[in-house]
């Protein structure tokens, strides 16, 4: 099965890697063509770590040459280049073409769905609550993968294609996957945008001065509470659209395998098992420039449309747009095309459910 992966940081290096080893037929297309320069000239992908393999990958010139042939698409990069790279494949994506975002962020599936339903495509778009490796590119040729993760959440748009996805997603990336009630719950099920907000906001200065510090060890009783807060925000907007979603506290648990707790205490054991991790070292981080214009923002968005805002979120937009000196919100390139501010709850959900029609 030829699977091409649009994107080439660690992400897509680290799929391609899986599906290679597994013995599928991975392609990359890198959308400024700098990663994956050296893939081209014929040196091979060598990943470590939880995936360990060396494999000859294809590398595609034009996203034409990646979309055009391919069985699958799976667009894997950070959120702020999804709209650039669904742009670039859609007058290219046939009918019935599986695409599979990893992860979905800011109702990205949306996008696409729009912009195929201009074309009068239709194909089952599958989006992941995360991605799934985790690790980082050590050379333009090599990945240190940290993690594959044991357990994925999955939905597919339209909800009729359901199991379609579901099978898809099993036959390439085995039995990890949980289905998820719909476009909805995936995008309520994504924690990290919260968890980051509270590490990077009563953090920065260490972020901003490049201290060396740890994550878990950091996330003190009050980092933990301001976290459960912003968790309790966003477990009201699920509620009001009848969606379950894991706590925060389950997700740290089930992530990690720590006792149940508190979001401190659990991140304080995990800090004592060495598997705390390190804090970011920068302020140009993901924590902040894709998190919160594409998850913070999107989760704000949701509780103005249900009369319930958000107001921890849209507080913590407030004041790290102030600490950057402009409006993160403006950074989000995916919703002002939706106008999704302006639809009911209902319409909303329908639109999750059923995509856009030709």
């Amino acid at each position: 099965m030829r699977v091409s992966i649009l994107g080439a940081g660690a992400i897509a290096f680290g799929v391609a890697a899986y599906l290679s080893k597994e013995g599928f037929s991975p392609t990359l297309w890198s959308p400024s063509g700098e990663r994956t320069r050296a893939l081209a000239s014929g040196e091979p992908l060598v990943a470590t770590g939880a995936v360990e393999t060396t494999a000859t990958v294809r590398v595609a010139g034009e996203c034409r040459e990646a979309v055009e042939d391919a069985d699958v698409v799976m667009i894997a990069l950070p959120a702020y280049g999804h709209k650039k790279v669904i742009d670039a494949a859609v007058p290219y994506l046939k009918a019935g073409t599986p695409v599979i975002i990893s992860s979905h962020s800011s109702f990205g599936a949306l996008y696409l769905s729009q912009q195929l339903a201009h074309r009068q495509v239709s194909l089952p778009i599958i989006v992941w609550g995360t991605t799934l490796v985790t690790g980082r590119q050590s050379s333009p040729t090599s990945v240190q993968v940290a993690t594959v993760r044991q357990k994925l959440d999955v939905a597919t748009l339209p909800a009729s294609a359901a199991d379609e996805g579901f099978e898809l997603c099993t036959k390439l990336f085995g039995d990890r996957f949980v289905r998820r009630d719909g476009l909805l719950a995936i995008a309520l099920s994504n924690l990290n945008p919260q968890n980051h907000l509270g590490i990077a906001l009563l953090n920065l200065t260490r972020m901003e001065k490049g201290e060396t510090w740890s994550q878990g060890g950091n996330v003190t009783p009050a980092v933990g509470r301001f976290i459960e807060a912003l968790d309790a925000e966003r477990l009201a907007i699920a509620g009001h659209f009848g969606i379950s979603v894991r706590t925060v506290e389950e997700h740290f648990s089930l992530s990690f395998h720590v006792p149940m707790g508190t979001v401190s205490e659990m991140n304080q054991e995990m800090d004592r098992q060495g598997r705390g991790g390190l804090g970011p070292t920068t302020i140009e981080s993901r924590y902040i420039l894709e998190d919160f214009p594409f998850g913070i923002f999107p989760t704000a968005v949701l509780g103005k449309i249900i009369g319930r805002p958000a107001v921890l979120h849209e507080s913590g937009i407030s004041i790290m747009s102030a600490a950057y000196g402009r409006d993160l919100t403006a950074d989000n390139d995916l919703l002002p095309a939706l106008s999704i501010e302006g639809m009911s709850a209902e319409d909303l959900q329908s639109i999750c459910r059923n995509g856009y029609q030709d």
